[in-house]
């Protein structure tokens, strides 16, 4: 009966595996460094704009949500949509990086909350 062969997992070729995987991950965070200020960018553009249209659309022209979620732009995707009926407001949030809320005022319309905080 032959013997069943094992790898050893602390040759070269293990080693080599190591570094390419920590070589991959520092060109990620390179990439991921590089871009940070237009991703923050479009994902406060993305929620700021979907939380004033839909709030525009749910407070002041009287559709359900599942109606105004289909005036979101295109790119805008990740953005999740939250409507408090109480407080009149829809709060927009793309992962990890941005929330926006917009109240519904009278004689304003929807308006975007302070984001100075």
């Amino acid at each position: 009966m032959a013997k069943a062969r094992t790898r050893k997992t602390t040759g070269p070729r293990s080693r080599r595996g190591k570094w390419l995987a920590l070589i991959v991950l520092v060109l990620v965070a390179g990439v991921a460094w590089a871009y940070r200020a237009p991703a923050f960018g479009f994902a406060h553009a993305a929620t700021s704009y979907s939380a004033r249209v839909v709030c525009s659309c749910r407070f002041v022209a009287g559709r359900d949500m599942k109606s105004c979620a289909t005036d979101k732009l295109a790119g805008t995707e990740l953005v999740t949509l939250v409507d408090d009926e109480e407080a009149k407001s829809v709060t927009a949030r793309f992962p990890l990086l941005s929330s926006d809320t917009a109240q519904y005022r009278p004689g304003y319309g929807c308006v975007l909350e302070s984001w100075d905080k």
